[in-house]
């Protein structure tokens, strides 16, 4: 999918990653994706986590009931069941419907 066929960003690369320990894993390497329920990056935007830079290589959608232990690893977690009691502990309340869709944003370190 290419920026052209993607919907308006609903929010901004500076948004897409700022948990504290959501950088860590970014920064050691085992976080290298985010899904969050809106757009916050296009494909080739650069993320900023204290001073190194991440380009963003992939953004599509994807159902929750999509999800893989691979799609959790991607995300710095073992298992899907452990990335979900994650993110239901950041919202309480939140349904987790197979059927919802979120954004999922793909980056890698850039390297010079």
């Amino acid at each position: 999918m290419t920026n052209q066929q993607l919907p308006p960003k609903t929010c901004t690369i500076e948004r897409l990653v700022t948990k504290s320990e959501d950088v860590q894993k970014v920064l050691q390497g085992t976080k290298t994706a985010t899904r969050r329920n809106g757009r916050y990056a296009d494909i080739g935007e650069i993320m900023e986590l204290h001073g190194k830079e991440y380009i963003v290589n992939s953004v599509y959608s994807q159902s929750l009931g999509e999800l893989t232990d691979e799609h959790a690893r991607q995300e710095g977690f073992q298992t899907v069941e452990e990335y979900k009691n994650t993110i239901l502990s950041y919202h309480p309340g939140m349904p987790w419907h197979p059927d919802m869709k979120v954004w999922v944003h793909e980056f890698s370190l850039v390297t010079e």
